[in-house]
Formats: C-alpha cells, sequence, structure tokens
C-alpha cells in the first residue's frame, strides 16, 4: 500500500575491494517529498557494510538488493506512520485565514490579481 502524495529519489553507490570482496561498503541516499495539504521534505543517506559470502558478482549483487528492499521497506513503513500523525504536525493545516485556497479559483484572490497583473482591488 503506498502513499499517493509523495514521490522521491533513490540513489545507492557501492565499493568493494577487488582481490578479496568479503565487506561492500556503500551509502545509499533518499530523497523524498511529501506533499498532502502542505510540502514536507525528507534527505536521507544511510551507510552500509555488508558482509558477502562468496567472490561471485551473483553473491554481491543479491546481498546487495536485500539491503536496499529492506531500507525501502523500513521507508515505505515510517512515512505510513508520519502520514497518519507527525507529517500532519509539521505544517500549518490552514492558512492564516483559517480557509483553503481553492487553488484553481487563485486569479480570484488579491493576491493572485497582484502577481498575475489583474485588476480587482
Amino acid at each position: 500500500m503506498g502513499c499517493p502524495f509523495r514521490n522521491g529519489r533513490f540513489r545507492a553507490t557501492y565499493q568493494f575491494p577487488v582481490s578479496e570482496p568479503t565487506t561492500v561498503t556503500g551509502k545509499i541516499q533518499v530523497d523524498v517529498h511529501y506533499y498532502e495539504d502542505g510540502n514536507v521534505a525528507l534527505n536521507t543517506n544511510k551507510p552500509l557494510n555488508l558482509s558477502v559470502s562468496s567472490l561471485s558478482a551473483e553473491s554481491i549483487i543479491s546481498r546487495i538488493a536485500t539491503a536496499e528492499r529492506d531500507y525501502q521497506e523500513d521507508l515505505n513503513r515510517a512515512f505510513v506512520q508520519m502520514a497518519e500523525g507527525a507529517f500532519k504536525g509539521l505544517r500549518r493545516q490552514l492558512p492564516i485565514t483559517r480557509q483553503k485556497v481553492e487553488w484553481e479559483k487563485v486569479g480570484g484572490y488579491r493576491l493572485g490579481q497582484d502577481i498575475s497583473g489583474g485588476k480587482g482591488r
């Protein structure tokens, strides 16, 4: 079950010694934008030290895939929990006027008219 109000970027880099790759080091970088009735951004870095049992590419790739999947699942669980509570506390729910902005009618607002060069004062 995903959250329809977010998007982002998932990047990862890895290094291992060519002679005997028993440990793969790396870093996962995630940038997420959550935008339901407001905007909250998350930028996170997770360092990794992965032990591999075999020198084969399949073993190394499998270990990396498992680590990335586990981290993505952790982030998904955290976002579901935050969407239900914490994110709502990070942003003001309504503008100072205590009314939602109707974006399709923004030209009717004085600020919108000022920005678009319209009349209406």
